[in-house]
């Protein structure tokens, strides 16, 4: 029979209906935007660049940021500056005229470029970057073409290169063939930093070590008869007293001469100081940058001063009567500010120290991050931080929420250097009252999470009477032992099923599972170094955490961070499908997930 072609186009019209109403339901909605996680980071908030004369007067700003600029160094023409910036989102290179006009990006990459250095027919740099496989070579970029090389590569990071001025050179330091040993003054958790100067041909041939390995020497620079290499050593228990405000009011690190063909050390005469960062000058003075509270800023060997206050990185023009440098605005933490993330499917935002939300996402509770004595109430999107607890002479850390967002569940105490003097867990409402300690005794008490039930919370515990993992019952106060290892920050799941928490684990921190009644324990992270901070995502899936797996971005003594080398991760709940989410040279940790109306997996 035939059909007319108004029937045909009914038929057509509700095959596509049809169609579409499956699609609707058989599809899962599409989710509402990208994740938000919000962390604390230990490191400058804000850097910017300036030039001087080489005696510190008539200084200026370079350029005008509100972002980080830092690192800068000068061609051999003197025609431009090269610096590392994160204007516009990973840390990238970047050149300008000495004016401050001309400003050009000469690399965009998802990974961290930085620290660069020119050849001395200013056609290449050298520079220090993650990209290959996220821990820091030394790569070659031509300034003509734009196309990058690597000339480094191995386990350990490569840091602060240095070209000869006849070209045939470049020595950086590296903690290649370190075992990253921990400090032993109270923070055995801390990596210090050993590292070596190494010399490789720009070819990648010839690499070969000129300091005697054990300790730490860094930041290389050259002669100008490129026969000499200077450099700045220490003890590697040095490299943690030296990197962590506040600074001690004096200190003296060595300034070194090695020679290029022998390696022979010779000492270098100079006044007392944290010195870093020694430069020989086109004169054959040498400069150098003391960190020490006691006077910080550029020094030269012959007892005159340059810039002062807290400058890093300082580079010298050709013919030595100017310098640029960078100075540390700000380290304060914000309440609420967007920063970059290497995945579209997650927002970064910094915040406070160890935020918390409150279950419906609208708010937050952090420690500020200044002396870690007061926690604070933050609205999500705002820079409107409120006290809410503070308590003479003794730490707020680490708040959670109730399920129900009636309590806030933190630790007060002593934590830190200072955990031998006791913590215990407390509980306050939001709006400040019904204060009431939840734990007693003698051992160091902290790390709470409730169980999705309410009634109960884990928290970790060490001292004279025991250590491990422990549940207690709100309603009768009974402790139940969970584990007896020395274990940390347990967070319980959303779905009740888990709870994730770190054990120190064959010399490194990796983070573990096991379920409430103490069975089915896992270990769910495997690679070097130490994981930690973790945070849930609000279905219950998927694991947020902080690592020190990609090593060192930079020598320790330029970031003021205790581990300048936390960055961010996400996995699944069982461990699987890792991947990293932030690049930088800072210490990212404390993680919070933001949970949204609409919880959505991402299986």
């Amino acid at each position: 029979m035939r059909r007319s072609p108004l029937f045909r186009r009914m038929l057509w019209l509700s095959a596509l209906l049809v169609a579409a109403i499956s699609l609707l339901y058989a599809a899962p909605h599409p989710l509402p935007g990208p994740d938000t996680i919000l962390f604390g980071r230990i490191g400058a908030y804000q850097t910017a660049l300036f030039v001087s004369n080489a005696d510190g007067s008539e200084e200026h700003p370079l350029l005008t940021s509100t972002s980080l600029d830092y690192n800068p160094a000068w061609s051999p023409d003197g025609q431009w500056i090269g610096f590392t910036s994160e204007r516009e989102g990973s840390a990238d290179l970047y050149r300008v005229r000495p004016d401050g006009t001309g400003l050009e990006r000469l690399t965009d990459s998802p990974a961290y470029d930085d620290q660069v250095a020119f050849s001395p027919d200013g056609q290449q740099v050298v520079f220090v970057t993650t990209r290959a496989g996220g821990t820091a070579d030394v790569w070659m970029l031509d300034l003509r073409t734009r196309k990058a090389r690597s000339l480094t590569s191995g386990p350990g990071g490569d840091f602060r290169p240095s070209w000869s001025p006849d070209g045939r050179w470049i020595a950086f330091s590296s903690d290649r063939g370190s075992t990253l040993p921990r400090e032993k003054g109270g923070q055995w958790w801390v990596h210090l930093q050993v590292a070596d100067i190494y010399l490789i041909h720009p070819d990648g041939s010839g690499l070969k070590r000129l300091s005697e390995h054990g300790n730490f020497c860094g930041s290389p620079t050259w002669t100008r008869d490129s026969r000499r290499v200077i450099a700045y050593c220490m003890s590697a228990e040095e490299t943690f007293t030296y990197r962590v405000p506040p600074l001690p009011t004096a200190g003296d690190t060595q300034l070194v001469s090695l020679d290029s063909a022998s390696g022979e050390s010779t000492k270098i005469a100079a006044g007392p100081g944290i010195k870093m960062f020694p430069v020989s000058l086109s004169s054959g003075e040498i400069a150098y940058v003391r960190k020490d509270a006691g006077a910080p800023g550029v020094f030269y060997r012959n007892g005159t001063r340059g810039p002062g206050g807290a400058v890093r990185s300082p580079s010298w023009s050709p013919d030595g009567t100017r310098v640029a440098y960078q100075k540390i605005l700000s380290t304060q933490a914000p309440d609420w500010q967007r920063t970059w993330s290497r995945s579209s499917e997650y927002e970064l935002i910094l915040t406070r120290w160890l935020p918390a939300f409150h279950p419906d996402g609208q708010r937050l509770a952090a420690t500020l991050d200044s002396d870690n004595t007061k926690m604070v109430l933050i609205d999500a999107g705002k820079n409107s931080s409120r006290t809410l607890f503070q308590q003479e002479g003794k730490r707020a850390l680490a708040p959670q929420w109730s399920p129900q967002g009636d309590v806030i569940i933190f630790g007060v105490g002593f934590y830190f250097r200072d955990r031998a003097g006791g913590a215990q867990v407390a509980l306050i409402r939001p709006d400040g009252s019904g204060f009431r300690q939840l734990t007693s005794g003698a051992n160091n008490n902290g790390f709470p999470s409730f169980a999705p039930d309410g009634q109960r919370f884990v928290y970790r515990t060490f001292g004279p009477e025991g250590q491990g993992l422990r549940i207690m019952n709100l309603e009768s106060h009974s402790v139940t032992t969970l584990t007896t290892e020395y274990d940390n920050f347990p967070l319980w799941s959303p779905r009740g099923d888990l709870i994730i928490f770190v054990r120190q684990y064959q010399g490194d921190f990796d983070i573990f599972s096991i379920r409430p009644d103490g069975k089915d324990l896992r270990r769910l992270t495997h690679a070097p170094g130490n994981d930690a901070h973790m945070g849930w995502s609000p279905d219950g899936e998927w694991v947020v955490f902080s690592s020190t797996r990609m090593g060192f971005k930079d020598e320790a003594l330029y970031t003021d961070a205790p581990q300048p080398y936390g960055e961010l991760f996400v996995m699944r709940y069982d461990g699987t499908h890792v991947q990293q989410l932030t690049d930088n040279q800072w210490e990212d940790g404390g993680p919070a997930w933001q949970p949204t109306p609409q919880l959505q997996s991402k299986r």
